[in-house]
């Protein structure tokens, strides 16, 4: 898998103990990295982190992605190859209460990752996470291209707009060819869809939303019922990256830039569809309508253009929704039937080789030289 790239390489991932940073870190582990983590405490109880014992199986490091101090610090030890950002503030209800620290987080510390990367020699590939909510909100019916215009209405898509800007400062003032740097670091920023899947705790997210609801058997209160989001699990976002990161070792000029990884059109599903999606495989369930015309603005439509990782990349999803849905209801029907204390690594790692299985059957292998060669062929 990934042609053993990330073999024996220290990987460092900023906020390892969020929902998707510990699926990543579980995956590179799995892949033979040492995997070195940079976060808070997770964010809700319970977690994932929590849940699947992520403690005993990587270099744990508690800091503040706002602390560049310390972030340094820890870049000095370590010395990683490849870095991963995702440490954020990442909800969008929450950046209208806090929306200074929103900025702070997502912008100051943005800024501070790159600081980190410029003055560390040991990287050669940074795979920078922001959101597909970077884009500047049309509620157009065709999806968003890695061109279009950035920015938000809100505090949390302005500073994932913000973001994108400053890395790209970074990626053509120091991270190029013929930059600042001394050498061309392979540098990417990804921009997923809602992703879900087992172990997401979040609030105001609406799969762990609904999950507690369904496991105290109590009704399902939605929002925004009828507003279009990409929905696909997060091992097809996280095995885009991956990709991206092997590609970007290989290869940086070629690879370096902005990326979409998305669901194809049947994954495009309203909130009220993937709701009663959850309540099939749940097996009981009841929703009700709360939406509100005087609520804080979010997109109300919001597709991805995902061409360029198609073409480039040789990268699609492997899982319909159905599965996606399927395998989330899985991990936590499995949690709340083991209860908490138990480890769940072992369910993480069934499905991520299970997702690997698949990907290799439809000759989406996720071959880095194959891809660097152009002999991948998607079926």
């Amino acid at each position: 898998m990934f042609h053993d790239v990330y073999k024996n390489k220290t990987v460092l991932i900023t906020g390892h103990t969020g929902f998707k940073g510990s699926w990543l870190a579980l995956w590179l582990r799995e892949l033979g990295a040492d995997v070195v983590g940079y976060s808070l405490d997770p964010p809700s109880q319970p977690n994932n982190f929590e849940a699947t014992n992520l403690r005993e199986k990587i270099t744990d490091i508690r800091g503040d992605i706002r602390d560049l101090d310390r972030l340094l610090d820890t870049f000095t030890r370590y010395q990683p190859e490849f870095v991963f950002h995702l440490a954020a503030q990442p909800l969008v209800r929450f950046s209208y209460r806090e929306p200074k620290m929103t900025f702070d987080a997502n912008v100051g510390g943005t800024v501070n990752l790159l600081e980190a990367v410029r003055n560390t020699s040991s990287v050669k590939v940074l795979v920078n996470v922001t959101s597909d909510k970077c884009y500047a909100d049309r509620d157009r019916v065709w999806g968003y291209r890695e061109s279009d215009p950035l920015g938000g209405p809100d505090p949390y898509s302005a500073s994932k707009g913000c973001a994108e800007l400053v890395f790209n400062a970074y990626l053509k003032s120091y991270f190029s060819k013929g930059g600042g740097h001394d050498r061309p670091i392979g540098a990417a920023s990804v921009r997923a869809g809602n992703v879900i899947g087992g172990g997401d705790w979040a609030v105001d997210r609406l799969v762990p939303d609904c999950i507690r609801s369904l496991s105290r058997h109590q009704p399902i209160f939605l929002r925004n019922p009828h507003s279009v989001r990409p929905w696909q699990h997060v091992l097809e976002a996280l095995g885009g990256y991956l990709l991206l990161g092997a590609c970007l070792s290989k290869n940086p000029e070629k690879y370096s830039g902005a990326w979409n990884f998305g669901p194809d059109d049947a994954g495009h599903l309203t909130v009220l569809a993937l709701t009663d999606l959850l309540i099939k495989f749940w097996g009981e369930g009841v929703r009700v309508d709360i939406s509100d015309p005087g609520s804080p603005h979010e997109a109300k439509l919001l597709r991805l253009n995902c061409d360029k990782a198609h073409a480039e990349l040789s990268w699609h999803n492997v899982l319909p929704v159905d599965k996606c849905v399927r395998m989330t209801v899985q991990w936590y029907r499995n949690y709340y039937r083991q209860g908490q204390g138990r480890d769940l690594s072992a369910l993480c790692i069934e499905q991520i080789r299970d997702y690997m299985n698949q990907a290799a059957g439809m000759h989406l292998d996720l071959d880095v030289e194959a891809i660097l060669s152009g002999a991948v062929v998607y079926s």
